[in-house]
């Protein structure tokens, strides 16, 4: 009995798996990528050593790669594998195996790690999935742990294996906002992945937010003295931007597939369903539709540090076509996370509504909707605003804002700084210093009045 038991499992463990069209064209694409040379000879004979065997459509598979690639892809094996599948010498090579019931078998696995294209000096050179765990200082199975890109995550019932944790935020009169936000260990992963790979890859001109050597004061100080100011916002901003879109950002930006597969999974998101149903009220009916489908949907969560660089490089498309549009009409454009700001002289002023149009028609061809309710188009003869910014005829605060700061180190010098610090800042001093640091940025003359009655309080 024993015996016939040990006869049977050595024929089932002697049995070749028949591999699958898409485990068969990842093979030969491997093949083809480790060939000695990029030539029909070099790939029809590397293929050969793969399958075992010199077969007759061989030939004309690798017609077709040379007629899509004229160079070996190194950094895109999963393309090259997806262009084999989907060749028709390839699909008829496997349907008359399946036919004759002979399926095609794989002899030899030739691996050939893709390699990064040419990037910013900057950016560390990153060639495979090792690499890029020995650059974040993980390792490869604590990687694909953070990385999820199966969205494990998702179906866990257990708070302590979450990545991330959830708050809702309402907003009256709209629809609610969630945080999510990353655990400890995945958020100092991402903060590397922020500084040493996606810090020294350029933004667009038009971007000011998240950017080094840009805030919303330089973006707002190129809509000062303007005739008309168009302020417009994006809804739903980081939600919308999806984790293919991030893909493609990153492949476009020189890394290999690998790695920019890990790296979209090491920054996106997919909200449990559970967080999703606890969805407090708030906004109409098609933007909760929409909300809700967008956090089912792998994208940039919002509260991760990675999420603001990344949605600027995602939209560096969305900012080339803004500009353009604006250079047309003889406008400037900014934008700060989800602001965007367009001003110019009177043919602007004359034909406002149907640039906003345009806009309208521009951001929804990119995926993305602007939000009606904070749609604002101003003339030079009312108070113009950028991102919480006066730009009428230099950038300034508002007044009520300076009234306020004003009255209230006013009182802390009449009745001591404790009977003002009604929000409880643990340290009210760094607080009212970085409130007047605020307004010197704006208005140094402003912010030096109020620097001198701050020497005045009595700590």
């Amino acid at each position: 009995m024993t015996e016939t038991v040990t006869s049977a499992a050595a024929l089932v463990l002697a049995r070749r798996p028949r591999p699958s069209a898409s485990a068969l064209a990842t093979a030969l694409g491997h093949a083809f990528l480790a060939a000695d040379t990029w030539t029909a000879g070099g790939l029809v004979t590397s293929a050969a050593r793969t399958l075992g065997a010199r077969r007759r459509w061989l030939g004309p598979l690798v017609a077709e790669v040379l007629a899509c690639y004229h160079r070996p892809p190194v950094d895109a094996p999963r393309e090259l594998a997806a262009v084999i599948e989907a060749a028709e010498t390839f699909r008829a090579a496997v349907a008359r195996a399946e036919e004759r019931r002979a399926p095609i078998r794989i002899a030899h696995y030739a691996v050939d790690p893709g390699a990064a294209r040419a990037m910013p000096s900057s950016v560390p050179r990153i060639d495979g999935h090792s690499a890029l765990a020995e650059l974040l200082s993980l390792s490869p199975g604590d990687l694909d742990w953070f990385a999820d890109t199966a969205l494990w995550n998702r179906r866990g019932t257990s708070e302590r294996l979450q990545h991330y944790r959830y708050e809702w935020r309402t907003r009256v009169g709209r629809v609610p906002r969630l945080l999510e936000v990353p655990q400890r260990r995945l958020k100092g992963v991402q903060r590397t992945v922020l500084d040493s790979i996606l810090g020294p890859i350029p933004a667009h001109d038009a971007a000011h937010g998240f950017v080094p050597g840009r805030s919303a004061v330089s973006g707002a100080a190129l809509h000062t003295g303007s005739d008309v100011l168009i302020a417009l916002d994006l809804s739903t901003f980081f939600a919308t931007v999806t984790a293919r879109r991030i893909f493609g950002t990153l492949r476009q930006a020189g890394l290999p597939e690998a790695v920019a597969h890990t790296l979209t999974g090491l920054c996106t998101h997919v909200v449990p369903p559970h967080v999703i149903a606890a969805m407090p009220r708030g906004g109409a009916a098609e933007e909760r539709f929409a909300l809700r489908r967008a956090l089912a949907t792998p994208h940039l969560p919002q509260g991760a540090p990675t999420s603001p660089a990344l949605a600027n490089l995602a939209i560096r498309r969305l900012d080339a076509r803004l500009a353009g549009w604006a250079d047309a009409a003889g406008a400037t454009y900014t934008r700060y996370a989800d602001d965007l700001a367009f001003s110019g002289g009177p043919p602007l002023a004359r034909r406002a509504d149907a640039f906003v149009r345009g806009v309208s028609r521009i951001v929804e061809a990119e995926g993305h909707t602007l939000n009606r309710l904070k749609m604002r188009v101003r003339a030079a003869s009312v108070r113009q605003v950028v991102t919480g910014i006066v730009v009428n005829d230099r950038t300034n605060v508002p007044r009520a804002e300076f009234d306020r700061l004003k009255a209230v180190l006013h009182n802390c010098v009449a009745h001591g700084p404790h009977s003002q610090n009604r929000a409880g800042h643990p340290d009210f001093q760094a607080h009212l210093l970085g409130r007047i640091s605020w307004v010197e940025a704006l208005n140094p003359g402003r912010g030096r009045r109020l620097r001198e009655e701050l020497a005045r309080i009595r700590w």
